[in-house]
């Protein structure tokens, strides 16, 4: 590869490697809006959980139209009108706070997701093949680093900018209804000017991404455009690997999303305190993504997600039965070896697709939907149990599915016949 090409294919990097941080940042927003909503609009936990499901519903019903623009556009284009949906959805948080209304706030993360999934539609792949095939994996899993890096900040300094401003259980209770309901939407305005930024920065994002040239990947011998997306279903390693993405989202959305309410419970600590915890979680998950690439230099993707997944296996048998802030410990252990699960998943699963890698890879972000169907589950078993350490029954499962896919379910397994 000669040195112009490999500082152009660097300098691509750096910027699509900026996006993984922008949207980290995003999603790891929302472990500090379910409590905050929550109180603003007095919800039970399993209908605080529709924050997560509105957000992770968009990568079920986005994915193939994002996969359509990679195809037909390009995966420049899909980066651009990504970041232009994900300014928007920031946008919507203004006038949703001004109606003091939830279905809005609801409205306005899905538009957000909507960007986000083309966002991971295309940087994903396009960060995967930006250099040498055979180090895809590490890669990915660098870039992806700082979503982790997103997820230590985003908990810290979104709850000093919404969580402090809110009232009491007890201020609340000893006011008038007239002076409840007007503390309420002082409280929902405080994420009026986080989100405005955002939006903000996006649009600037969106205008250099516009302004600068972006290598074409060119593609191996052998890659023929697939016919159609049912196409990609012939090979099995990608089958399970949408099956291991989907229980592992839904598992990481559990995790992050329900902590403050868990650790509010299971380890009695103030929301401002468990927000502070939930950094220390994101600082875990950020260091896990970082040995984890370099642990891959040693030890093959596969065989290191299936021995994290078993650690973890272990660490929420700990969540559920222990007590006290030995539960907040297990958890952050839970973060740190869920750290290198999505990328090490992703990149495992589009290995070999050639022709198939576009429909593949919107196949594999269609799977995030688990994030919007697992949390309720962990909601409702933490709502009829009244004990909202048994919801981690669900990730305990999640982590036995990815188990078998760093086992088995990995292996390139394609079938010839033509569908």
């Amino acid at each position: 590869m000669s040195t112009s090409k490999n500082h152009s294919y660097l300098f691509a990097f750096i910027l699509v490697t900026c996006l993984f941080f922008l949207w980290g940042f995003a999603h790891n927003l929302d472990p500090i809006l379910i409590p905050h909503l929550k109180k603003s609009f007095t919800l039970t936990n399993t209908q605080a959980t529709l924050i997560d499901s509105a957000v992770f519903i968009a990568y079920f019903l986005m994915a193939l139209p994002a996969g359509f623009i990679m195809k037909r556009f390009g995966y420049k284009a899909g980066i651009i009108v990504g970041l232009l949906l994900f300014s928007a959805g920031s946008f919507m948080f203004l006038p949703a706070a001004d109606h003091q209304s939830y279905n809005y706030f609801l409205i306005a993360l899905f538009v957000i997701a909507c960007g986000l999934t083309i966002l991971e539609t295309a940087a994903n792949p396009y960060a995967a093949a930006l250099g040498d095939p055979s180090t895809s994996t590490q890669r990915l899993n660098f870039a992806q680093s700082f979503n982790g890096l997103a997820a230590a900040l985003a908990p810290v300094i979104g709850a000093r900018i919404i969580l402090t401003k809110g009232h009491s259980d007890i201020e609340l209770n000893a006011m008038t209804d007239a002076a409840k309901q007007i503390a309420l939407a002082s409280e929902a305005a405080s994420v009026k000017m986080p989100y405005a930024i955002l939006g903000i920065v996006l649009i600037l994002v969106a205008v250099l991404f516009a302004l600068v040239h972006l290598p074409k990947i060119q593609q191996s011998t052998g890659h023929v455009a697939s016919k159609n997306i049912f196409h990609a279903f012939k090979h099995k390693h990608l089958t399970w690997a949408v099956v291991a993405q989907f229980f592992y989202v839904g598992a990481q959305v559990t995790v992050f999303s329900m902590f403050i309410l868990y650790a509010e419970k299971a380890a009695l600590l103030q929301q401002v305190d468990a927000a502070d915890y939930l950094g220390a979680c994101g600082i875990a998950f950020l260091i896990g993504r970082f040995l984890g690439t370099f642990f891959m230099k040693f030890v093959a993707p596969q065989k290191l997600l299936a021995l994290y997944a078993s650690i973890n296996t272990l660490l929420c048998i700990i969540a559920i039965a222990a007590s006290g802030m030995v539960t907040v410990y297990a958890i952050i252990g839970i973060c740190f070896f869920m750290s290198i699960m999505f990328p090490t998943i992703f990149s495992l699963g589009i290995n070999q697709l050639k022709g198939d890698t576009e429909y593949g890879s919107s196949l594999i972000i269609m799977s995030i939907v688990g994030g919007a169907i697992l949390p309720r589950f962990f909601g409702m078993i933490s709502d009829s149990t009244g004990n909202i350490q048994l919801g981690y029954i669900v990730p305990l499962v999640c982590f036995l599915v990815i188990i078998f896919f760093g086992w088995k379910g990995y292996k390139v397994n394609t079938n010839t016949e033509e569908i």
